[in-house]
């Protein structure tokens, strides 16, 4: 349930960030979801694995609140908000290069 609250902040989050530079809403929305739930699924796998090297897998259902979730949670924000970040600089840098609409419109007659 809470990854559901995660997955609609980002989404959001990023769609503003489109919004701001005059990119497609949704594309960046799903951007979003996707590094979050590709981060979440990367960071439990490695957690798997890790309990497998050390014998240390016990029979818990990682489904609630537990640390291990509560700790993806915290990584997978940290990455989508990294990630958010990243994208921010590229955009605005992008804008600085295009040319202005009033250079544009030098010499052009009406």
């Amino acid at each position: 349930m809470m990854s559901i609250f995660i997955l609609i902040g980002a989404y959001r989050y990023y769609a503003e960030l489109a919004e701001r530079f005059g990119k497609t809403k949704w594309q960046l929305g799903l951007l979003a979801i996707g590094i979050y739930l590709g981060f979440q699924i990367v960071f439990l796998f490695c957690y798997g694995i890790y309990q497998g090297l050390t014998n240390t897998y016990n029979e818990n259902n990682y489904t609630g609140f537990s640390l291990v979730n509560i700790i993806s949670w915290l990584f997978a924000i940290g990455a989508v908000y990294g990630f958010y970040r990243v994208l921010e600089n590229r955009f605005r840098k992008e804008t600085l290069k295009k040319p202005s609409l009033e250079i544009e419109e030098i010499g052009s007659k009406e």
